[in-house]
């Protein structure tokens, strides 16, 4: 495979750090402060130790991102992982209401359309409360429904003690495909998101471990941290001097070392500037590739293609070593639009259904999450790891017919492990770092080399005989009506 360098003092020596991923769960909250141990912090140096062999079988890399759901909202209630702490088989954690004069509780939302809540960073701040876990229902200043939940239009809106639906949770019921994927494959449940934020600063940290507002599009070093690029969108889409992200992404190193990489959006996403009157396709919070000055002075905005390249990728064996599969409008899941996230979960079920139907899936990892939390309860605080993140914990899945089927990775994680991975497989383990990838920029942390963050590659088994394809309807029937809390 071009492009593909390994060596051994870079793979992770998997007997050494299966205890993270295989301890129980206890259903404590981390402690901002001091969050847990990540493999990092609590073996001993392991350079230079051999890895799992057959690492060299993952040839196909493949993140599907969603958007904006917690945890706690998806996963809350599956056996084994850091869920929504229980007493007697109930939720006995306490969000207080200011609407109704007391806490609220989480509850099993049965209902397929969620309004959610407001995720941009200042939210994110309030919602975690200086980890205590309790503004989701503060934070959304009062609803109509919170306000008169009796009201007959309300009654898919709110919990049996009128609590919103960011207080609400799913089961194998609701979303029985992801279930499914999580008790077959890995579920992670230490998943946080990369930015203390909304929707385009996430995809910023997926393709390039920062997220940054620049004074000259052409100087790396003219890049400042931003948190909210609520500017960068608007520029994106009345097509102002593109490119606008200067600083170094992934594509850069990928396309330097000559690993085939593609970006895949929804169908008929703009690819040219102004895009205000286009309505179809990814909104440009999700395609920033477009705006790296990289991808330009590289010339590989040919490799940004519609969903329709990748089923027929997928399907003819062309996948690239690393592929990125963004949902179009209507089947991101993102709430408050109307769409049911049964939507969503169909979409990435055909993905995923595609890549195991193909002549790839042998050698073929999966990785399947959400880019922040959408304003859903969670019980967890995030770490901190610098001032831009993390973000409040997102579900995470891996896929694939090498993964330790059944597991529960309990590993601190977040998008800059994607990176990792990427890095140590493809590129030598050369990191986003200014010091050393040729491309200086003034980034603050350099994300893959933070202690706690965990490693994806433990996740992998290459002894056992390989998972067969588990091919899923679109459209499946309900799972199990009766869970915990429910």
């Amino acid at each position: 495979m071009a492009g593909v360098v390994l060596r051994g003092s870079l793979v992770l020596a998997l007997v050494l750090v299966a205890a993270s991923c295989t301890r129980p769960a206890t259903g404590e909250a981390v402690d901002p402060s001091n969050p847990p141990a990540s493999p990092s912090e609590s073996e001993p140096e392991l350079s230079g130790t051999p890895g799992p062999r057959g690492i060299e079988k993952i040839e196909h890399m493949i993140f599907v991102v969603q958007e904006n759901r917690s945890f706690d909202h998806y996963f809350g209630t599956f056996p084994g992982a850091e869920g929504i702490p229980m007493r007697d088989g109930q939720p006995s954690v306490c969000v207080p209401d200011p609407k109704v004069g007391e806490c609220v509780r989480p509850y099993h939302d049965r209902t397929l359309i969620q309004n959610g809540g407001p995720h941009a960073h200042p939210d994110s701040v309030a919602d975690v409360n200086g980890g205590r876990m309790d503004g989701f229902v503060v934070n959304l200043g009062g609803t109509n429904c919170t306000a008169t939940p009796a009201a007959a239009e309300c009654v898919d809106d709110v919990g049996p003690q009128g609590q919103p639906d960011v207080m609400g949770y799913h089961t194998a019921r609701e979303i029985p495909n992801y279930w499914t994927y999580a008790r077959n494959f890995v579920l992670q449940d230490h998943m946080f998101a990369p930015a203390d934020s909304w929707t385009l600063p996430a995809h910023l940290y997926l393709v390039s471990g920062w997220s940054a507002t620049c004074s000259d599009p052409y100087d790396p070093m003219s890049c400042r941290s931003d948190l909210d690029v609520t500017w960068a969108v608007d520029t994106q889409r009345h097509g102002r001097h593109p490119p606008v992200y200067a600083w170094t992404d992934i594509t850069y190193l990928l396309t330097k070392a000559g690993v085939s990489w593609k970006y895949y959006v929804g169908d008929g996403t703009c690819m040219e500037f102004p895009c205000e009157t286009r309505k179809e396709g990814s909104p440009p919070g999700q395609n920033p590739l477009p705006g790296f000055t990289t991808v330009h002075e590289q010339h590989t905005m040919r490799r940004v293609q519609e969903h329709t390249d990748y089923f027929r990728d997928a399907g003819s064996g062309r996948l690239p070593a690393v592929s990125w599969v963004i949902p179009g409008r209507g089947i991101s899941e993102h709430p408050g639009n109307g769409d049911p996230l049964s939507t969503g979960m169909a979409h990435v079920t055909r993905v995923v259904n595609a890549a195991m139907e193909g002549p790839d899936w042998l050698s073929t990892a999966i990785f399947v999450t959400w880019d922040d939390w959408g304003g859903f309860y969670d019980h967890v605080p995030p770490p901190r790891v610098d001032d831009l993140g993390y973000g409040i914990r997102v579900p995470g899945l891996l896929i694939s017919p090498w993964a330790r089927s059944g597991l529960i990775d309990h590993q601190v994680l977040s998008f800059d492990a994607y990176l990792k991975l990427i890095e140590d497989l493809y590129l030598d383990g050369q990191r986003l770092d200014p010091k050393t990838d040729g491309r200086p920029d003034p980034r603050p942390t350099v994300r893959e080399e933070v202690k706690i963050l965990g490693d994806l590659r433990p996740l992998f088994d290459f002894e056992q005989e390989p998972l067969p394809p588990l091919i899923l309807p679109l459209h499946p029937e309900p799972g199990p009506a009766s869970e915990p809390g429910g």
